[in-house]
């Protein structure tokens, strides 16, 4: 349609298309995703279509970066992942146990000012799944702004089995479809 970007970026669209074909981990991880998108739509939940998508692109050892308030989730996923023959490793969101003020954090924008409080370590996590030589990270409800850091980090290709909203139960995109609700 008139005005797509698909029209104004026709250069950068040849150019995209070429990193699907030219780079062979692109192609595989786009295979594999597009398969799993063809077969299993509305029919498998993320956790079956994670599973099914490891499995399609050879992953054999699996990370798991997750926040410390979903260590439990974590911990029954990284069950269900070895039930399927994969191999977990996982570090939490709080692992090096570091107080926030090391970085430049006020004591007033902690959650809990005048208290030690543990940064989140997203770069940390990264580090420890790459030397764990995982072949694919999954993210479990980390922060926003701290999932950034750990895909910018990350040497395993990332995928989200949920984002974080403490407000939402962890159902992020409600408020998206409760807008027209209440207007």
């Amino acid at each position: 349609p008139k005005g797509c970007n698909t029209e104004k970026y026709a250069q950068i669209v040849d150019e995209a298309v070429e990193l699907f074909i030219k780079d062979e981990q692109n192609k595989k991880l786009a295979i594999a995703a597009a398969q799993v998108e063809g077969n299993f739509y509305g029919k498998k939940t993320r956790v079956e279509e994670t599973l099914i998508f490891a499995e399609k692109i050879g992953a054999k050892k699996i990370g798991i970066a997750t926040c410390a308030g979903t260590i439990r989730e974590a911990r029954t996923f990284a069950k269900i992942l070895r039930e399927a023959g994969f191999e977990a490793v996982g570090a939490a969101c709080k692992v090096g146990n570091k107080d926030k003020t090391l970085i430049g954090i006020e004591d007033c924008d902690k959650v809990h000012p005048g208290n030690y409080e543990p940064m989140c370590n997203p770069i940390l996590q990264a580090k420890i799944l790459n030397a764990e030589k995982t072949d694919l990270n999954v993210m479990m409800g980390l922060c926003v702004g701290h999932d950034s850091l750990f895909i910018k980090y990350s040497e395993a290709p990332v995928t989200v089995l949920f984002t974080k909203d403490r407000v939402t139960g962890h159902n992020a995109v409600q408020p998206l479809y409760l807008t027209e609700s209440w207007m």
